[in-house]
């Protein structure tokens, strides 16, 4: 490598962090302008009751999160957010696929008997709430991590190497929900959460859509919350699922305390799916070579 090529790749990276910088400063800061600015004057001029109040800041945060990326890609990237168009079909398709993905693992769980159903309970209005809050959530990771992350490292090195890189960062910023936990939880948290990673840049690859990759993402989570098991390793809400469940099998088989997420059985099929995935893109052309800087279309 010449010292002409090795300068201009640390101007590309340069740039990359810079853009990156920027763009995550531009989300991160449009909510903390709502949190902390526009929501207690909402507050103090019309003093709405307390779960209409959480209803607007979620939802607050959900639109400015939005519209700041897209001011983002307007006016730095100088070009039509693309990603955030709403194809309400594709939307309902990654939905299900999310659902069916995670829910027939589980599913077969039950039936060999590694979960074991304890009682029914029914479904809690308060469920309309939390698959609120798990949308809105999927929607600001997706938005953070493939839109901005995965793009931004995809337009300098290429597709390959963003795949890698966030992916392992979205298992990172992970860690914290087994931080209690053994050796083994750790490392198969990791292991499934990249996984997952690779599963949704590799949806965003092929679709180079937000709502797709949120639609396939929200379901997968609430699919898991209805089963009555932990998670993401958050047992919370396991109160409020419609059946009452326990773990009968092996951390292994199981999940531990992670949830499903880290059964051999779920992380099997995620591989699979990312493989699939991955397959398609290829074979589309939808990969970006190094230094490519463009994104192709499905």
């Amino acid at each position: 490598m010449t010292p002409d090529n090795t300068r201009q790749r640390l101007r590309d990276a340069g740039r990359m962090l810079a853009s990156l910088f920027l763009g995550a400063a531009a989300i991160l800061g449009a909510m903390l302008v709502f949190r902390q600015g526009l929501l207690p004057l909402i507050d103090a001029v019309f003093q709405p009751r307390a779960e209409w109040l959480s209803v607007v800041r979620r939802a607050g945060i959900l639109l400015v999160s939005v519209a700041a990326y897209w001011a983002y890609v307007r006016w730095h990237e100088k070009r039509a957010a693309t990603e955030l168009r709403l194809q309400p079909l594709r939307l309902m398709l990654g939905g299900a696929a999310g659902a069916v993905l995670v829910g027939l693992p589980i599913a077969l769980l039950f039936a060999t008997g590694a979960y074991e159903l304890v009682r029914f309970r029914g479904f809690s209005p308060a469920l309309l709430g939390v698959a609120g809050v798990i949308a809105i959530a999927a929607v600001l990771e997706e938005l953070l991590y493939r839109c901005l992350l995965f793009r931004v490292i995809e337009r300098t090195w290429g597709t390959a190497v963003a795949l890698a890189i966030q992916a392992v960062v979205f298992a990172l910023m992970h860690l914290a929900n087994v931080e209690h936990g053994s050796v083994r939880d750790v490392a198969a948290m990791f292991v499934s959460v990249t996984l997952l990673g690779l599963l949704w840049a590799g949806l965003f690859v092929l679709t180079r859509n937000l709502w797709v990759l949120a639609a396939n993402h929200a379901a997968w989570n609430f699919t898991i919350l209805l089963s009555g098991v932990p998670l993401s390793g958050m047992a919370d809400w396991r109160a409020l699922a419609p059946i009452e469940s326990r773990y009968a099998g092996p951390d292994w088989l199981t999940g531990g305390m992670f949830g499903p997420e880290s059964s051999l059985l779920v992380m099997a099929s995620i591989a699979v799916a990312v493989t699939l995935l991955l397959r398609s893109a290829l074979r589309r052309e939808a990969f970006v070579r190094t230094g490519e800087g463009r994104c192709h279309r499905p």
